[in-house]
């Protein structure tokens, strides 16, 4: 029989049943169901009101792009159309604080299946790249066989939601090992890595800016991805060249890099952007914010207001706008800034000129 390390310390039969009664505390404060919804659901709890951002089942403003692209989109249909395992979707229902918003449900983890679920039902999918159901490329839901559509409808989806009886340290706690557990480093993480330096120290700089943090709150597990970061990022790289951007903000925003680290006019940027964000700070009541109970910001929306702010700013550094609140409420901005709409030309160039020109008084 092995002789036990003489160093090593000897639990006793009190401290086991300590841990043990630990581990049966903390089992229960962790409060979720484990659910079946079939794919028609699920959509439809995901479409019904999300242009007005009413829908139950909602992604946060805190999450990352859409970044799929078309062949990963279908090899996920692929499987579904297969009855293949697909992982759990991970919710919460929302804090019971939020009064006006109680019995929604947050998409934790899982946004871009039922993004992609949302897409082939309403036939804003066109399947390719299939291996197994070769058949099928070139196919969209409406080309299925209506019982083929009904059968996929119905399809099983596993979520995992969990309470809002569960406190917010527990939350916070598992929002976190979600979202860090076993993902890929973020983009802007791997820029981290990839272009350090003085222009990404000073990006980080901006990013750790008071006022900023203030007028766009960032929760702890995003921040830790450099999502203060990105969204500082794009907002340099849009006011610079916003003109230029075609469709893969990733890229552009790596050229934008590239390029200023080996040089860039940091007195020049770091004025224009204190200069935003005093401007932001003065004018718009709610900072970047949709209004005073949101804990996060779009990036669709920090930037339309960030870049088309400093727009406005070049043109007229004295600038006095009229009452905000009227087009910042109204369907057209909401058209604008809707988050998964967000990566294209027109769209860009769209939304940080409806701001400038609503500034100027156009």
């Amino acid at each position: 029989m092995p002789q036990r390390n003489r160093e090593q310390r000897v639990i006793s039969e009190s401290e086991k049943l300590e841990a043990e009664e630990q581990i049966r505390e903390e089992v229960k404060v962790v409060d979720y169901d484990t659910k079946e919804y079939t794919v028609e659901l699920l959509v439809n709890k995901y479409r019904a009101g999300k242009d007005d951002d009413e829908n139950e089942l909602f992604i946060p403003e805190y999450q990352r792009d859409y970044v799929w692209d078309e062949k990963r989109k279908s090899k996920f249909i692929e499987s579904v159309m297969l009855g293949l395992p697909i992982p759990y979707i991970f919710t919460a229902a929302l804090f019971k604080e939020i009064s006006e918003d109680e019995g929604r449900i947050e998409i934790v983890d899982g946004s871009q299946r039922i993004r992609t679920l949302d897409a082939f039902v309403h036939d804003e999918l066109e399947l390719l790249g299939l291996e197994k159901l070769t058949k099928l490329n070139g196919f969209k839901f409406s080309d299925l066989e209506v019982s083929r559509q009904r059968k996929f409808k119905r399809r099983p989806i596993r979520v995992i939601e969990l309470s809002d009886k569960a406190d917010d340290q527990i939350r916070r706690d598992i929002f976190e090992r979600i979202n860090t557990g076993s993902d890929e480093l973020s983009p802007m993480e791997k820029r981290k890595g990839i272009f350090e330096g003085p222009f990404y120290d000073f990006v980080s700089e901006c990013a750790a800016n008071e006022l900023f943090n203030e007028l766009t709150p960032i929760s702890a597990v995003r921040r830790k991805r450099e999502e203060a970061a990105e969204m500082v990022l794009r907002y340099f790289a849009y006011a610079d060249r916003y003109q230029d951007f075609q469709k893969s903000v990733s890229d552009f925003l790596d050229e934008f890099i590239k390029e200023k680290r080996v040089s860039f006019d940091r007195e020049t940027m770091e004025r224009e952007f204190v200069s935003m964000l005093n401007f932001v700070n003065r004018y718009f009541a709610n900072g970047f914010r949709k209004n005073e109970k949101n804990r996060s910001v779009p990036r669709v929306r920090f930037e339309a207001i960030s870049v088309g702010a400093t727009l406005a700013l070049r043109e007229n550094p004295d600038l006095v706008p009229s009452d905000v609140r009227q087009w910042l409420e109204s369907e057209e901005f909401k058209k604008h800034t809707v988050s998964d709409a967000s990566n294209s030309r027109p769209k860009v160039m769209g939304r940080v000129e409806f701001v400038r020109d609503k500034l100027l008084g156009r």
